[in-house]
């Protein structure tokens, strides 16, 4: 029996945000929604499969899974691709279709972000999807970009519980404007710096005299130590330990300063983060790769130092050069394109707008992460807000009002 499917497009209105605690990330202004969809086109679906309570009972569930999708313009992204990089900061994990994006520069959507075990079905269907439209022009064959973070702590991930109705009931929701963040598509099982963590989006505005373009992240972060969480440079990690508010794992992840852990090591590919960065600039793929690199820096700036057992895996479109024929199109006549580019030297606001979005996307997806309890009782809290407002009035660093 298929376990029940959320849709989650936009996100609801009692959702809250860093900024609504008060807490503002770098210097650089958001755009309207502060999310990857205030780059012009850009849209975000989930399927949010949520089922079942109590003991682990393989392919029954509990089951806390689902697949976000995103798709990279208002065109046919199939038909049409855009440029694209990518970086690798550990690779303990999987975003397919990344080789043929190293070769080309192009990145054909859409893309989908699910669990570990959950990647190869959700590549399938996205293919069978893309066959189903068949027309002159459109390739015949693609090699989808599927990501995956591990959320079996919760779920009942052996189960394979995401199906291909699922990777269509994403794509069905896949809109613009607000982006439901924290436990839902493919963020609803997961767990970073051992509290509720899950899908979190941020952008960045450039202003005119950098070229007006925009900068948007999206993140599925599953990664990370309590002690090393820094939320705008502030230790909240170290200020609300396990002692405080529990992990959902059986021994704390260890640090410099701590014991080695217990019996509860943790199983590899536990951690994980997925990063997807866009903008509308006018980026060849080696600048994009540069800025797929960048969102390393706003991940280590919250704490996230690419561990073996993760999986730190990012990429970054482009759709400031529009109308590319798809890979392998038969060539139309001497097989010119024009293309626009930046200079390197305007790429720095870019760079710096990356990192900002990439560390307030991941405290969106902390922030707005509900407490899930999980498989055999197994509970992920969610970062407390009244806690983690105290704790950055401590060090200085609410900087607007609430709400």
């Amino acid at each position: 029996m298929a376990a029940p499917v959320r849709r989650d497009g936009m996100g609801g209105t009692g959702q809250v945000r860093a900024r609504d605690l008060g807490i503002v990330i770098g210097e650089g202004r958001p755009g309207r929604h502060n999310a990857i969809t205030d780059v012009p086109g850009v849209r975000v679906g989930h399927a949010t499969i949520v089922h079942g309570d109590g003991p682990l009972v393989r392919g029954q569930g509990p089951v806390r899974t689902g697949v976000t999708v995103i798709v990279p313009h208002d065109g046919d992204p199939r038909s049409e691709p855009v440029f694209a990089g990518a970086h690798t900061l550990n690779g303990n994990g999987d975003l397919t279709g990344l080789e043929w994006i190293r070769e080309t520069g192009l990145f054909h959507g859409p893309m989908a972000i699910t669990n570990t075990h959950s990647v190869g079905v959700v590549r399938d269907a996205l293919i069978e999807i893309g066959a189903r439209d068949e027309r002159p022009g459109r390739p015949s064959w693609s090699l989808p970009v599927v990501g995956e973070t591990y959320d079996g702590r919760l779920s009942d991930i052996n189960g394979f519980h995401v199906r291909p109705e699922h990777v269509e009931a994403a794509l069905e929701s896949a809109s613009g404007g607000p982006v439901a963040e924290g436990a839902v598509g493919g963020g609803t099982g997961m767990i970073c710096h051992e509290f509720k963590g899950g899908i979190g989006t941020a952008s960045r505005a450039l202003p005119e005299r950098a070229g007006g373009w925009t900068v948007g992240v999206l993140v599925q972060a599953n990664y990370g130590r309590r002690g090393l969480l820094r939320i705008d440079g502030v230790p909240v990690g170290l200020e609300i330990p396990i002692s405080e508010v529990p992990s959902p794992w059986p021994s704390p992840r260890p640090g410099l300063a701590e014991p080695p852990p217990g019996s509860g090591d943790l199983p590899p590919g536990s951690g994980s983060i997925i990063i997807v960065v866009a903008t509308d600039a006018p980026l060849l793929p080696n600048q994009c790769a540069r800025l797929a690199q960048r969102a390393g820096l706003g991940l280590a700036r919250t704490g996230g130092l690419g561990a073996t057992s993760s999986g730190d895996l990012f990429l970054a479109f482009a759709t400031g050069n529009r109308h590319h024929p798809p890979g392998e199109a038969a060539v139309d006549g001497a097989g010119v394109v024009a293309v626009r580019m930046l200079v390197d030297p305007a790429l720095d606001p870019l760079i710096e707008a990356t990192v900002e979005a990439t560390e307030e996307s991941i405290a969106n997806a902390l922030v707005a992460a509900e407490t899930m309890v999980g498989r055999d009782g197994i509970t992920a809290h969610r970062l407390p807000h009244d806690r983690l407002r105290e704790v950055m009035e401590q060090h200085g660093r609410l900087r607007l009002a609430p709400g």
